[in-house]
């Protein structure tokens, strides 16, 4: 079998948080006399009470105020694979990208690229401002090792795939994000490296060219190619990768397939807590764990083809009569709509108790939502309600896109007819 186009084997990142130097003319005074003194360790701590990371904290480093954004991940990607990297905020992906990329080094550890890195990783990496969009491409192809007729034969493809043809001229500080973001993904995939690393960036991007940019990966990926893909936007993981990394708390946590992956990555266990919720049935009422078909978390992403069950788990001190059980879904603040578990009010008898709702596929559209829950007794004098009690997503699935779907907040099942009146 061929080397792996890339390897890496026991990769680490350690930082310092909190300022550069000292906080304060005292803690430079005593850094100066622990150093005068040669006590390095001593002068280390001081200034660390300023920004203290927990020692049960999973990525705190070895000394005060350090920080492993990476430890001892290793993993290998074969040439023509396309592989996720998933995780949440914080678990070490944009740090990865940047070792790859050349851009930081590693603590420990090493990165063995065997092919022509381009990497799209931040809005207006790699991009000189003072230059225009065309000089920008020669100055990536450049930076590449291509030549000049190399570029000149591309350059046509890099601008009607960005559609900044208008701007081609305009020094690139002046282009908003999204056509900096065009153009720099045209550049990066169309510049023919042998592996290309993409970030959550194509988030600033439309829905149309996000679409473009994914159906290129794919393209480049069948050419041989090797793309490195970070996203949250499962559906996307899903429709374009071969396999996927789960990264926790900057160690690898999970390497397989797509599906296994993204089910690891949405794994998790997150209690609500009690001062969510407020009014005169507070203290008598408990919701304890909510649920999205079954998932609870911080990160929870549902195909747009799929049923959405919403459900709370709770208890009960005493009998609340005519109670029942609501469910509101927010989207950017606007009340979608609010569904509840029994039609009409009932008893609630004293213990523990299990309510949920069932949302129909498609008729959420794709985003991110919010789930409020509460519950009232009779006419609603005497209530219970935690806001934003747990987040999820909606992810688009590229292979069922409608583009006859009208644009709006939900997709409202109805029947509709024509005829011709003479």
């Amino acid at each position: 079998m061929d080397k792996p186009i890339i390897e890496v084997e026991n990769l680490s990142k350690l930082y310092r948080l909190g300022l550069i130097g000292a906080t304060s003319l005292r803690d430079s005074v005593e850094r100066w006399w622990y150093r005068m003194r040669r006590k390095e360790e001593m002068c280390k701590k001081v200034g660390a009470k300023h920004l203290m990371i927990e020692p049960d904290d999973p990525q705190a480093g070895p000394e005060p105020n350090t920080l492993w954004a990476l430890k001892d991940v290793s993993f290998s990607v074969q040439k023509g694979e396309i592989v996720g990297i998933i995780g949440r905020n914080g678990a070490g992906k944009s740090t990865l990208l940047k070792i790859l990329s050349r851009i930081t080094e590693p603590t420990k550890g090493r990165a063995i690229m065997r092919g022509r890195v381009s990497s799209l990783l931040e809005v207006g990496t790699g991009f000189h401002p003072e230059l225009t969009g065309r000089e920008n491409i020669y100055l990536n192809g450049a930076i590449l090792g291509m030549r000049k007729a190399e570029i000149d034969r591309k350059f046509d493809e890099i601008v009607d795939f960005s559609g900044v043809e208008k701007f081609i001229d305009t020094p690139v500080k002046r282009y908003s994000s999204g056509m900096y973001v065009r153009l720099a993904f045209a550049v990066a995939a169309h510049l023919e490296p042998e592996i290309l690393l993409v970030d959550e960036v194509l988030a600033v991007g439309d829905f149309e060219f996000q679409k473009k940019c994914l159906g290129k990966m794919g393209d480049v990926a069948k050419e041989g190619r090797t793309v490195l893909f970070v996203s949250h936007n499962m559906g996307a993981i899903n429709q374009l990768c071969n396999r996927a990394i789960v990264l926790e708390n900057g160690q690898a946590k999970f390497t397989g397939s797509v599906n296994e992956s993204i089910k690891e990555y949405l794994k998790g266990s997150v209690e609500i807590k009690k001062q969510y919720f407020q009014g005169p049935l507070s203290s008598v009422l408990d919701f304890q764990e909510v649920f999205v078909n079954g998932m609870t978390g911080s990160d929870i992403f549902i195909p747009s083809s799929s049923d959405i069950t919403l459900s709370v788990t709770g208890s009960s001190n005493e009998d609340i009569p005519s109670f029942r059980v609501t469910f509101a879904v927010f989207k950017e603040n606007i009340r979608v709509f609010t569904m509840h578990d029994v039609q009409h009010p009932q008893l609630l008898p004293k213990g523990k108790f299990k309510a949920e709702v069932t949302i129909a596929a498609f008729l959420l559209r794709p985003g991110e939502y919010s789930l409020t829950i509460g519950g009232y007794k009779g006419g609603g004098q005497e209530w219970i309600c935690g806001s934003d009690v747990i987040v999820f997503g909606i992810m688009e699935e590229w292979s069922l896109k409608n583009e006859s779907v009208n644009i709006g907040i939900i997709n409202v099942p109805h029947n509709g007819s024509r005829k011709v009146i003479k």
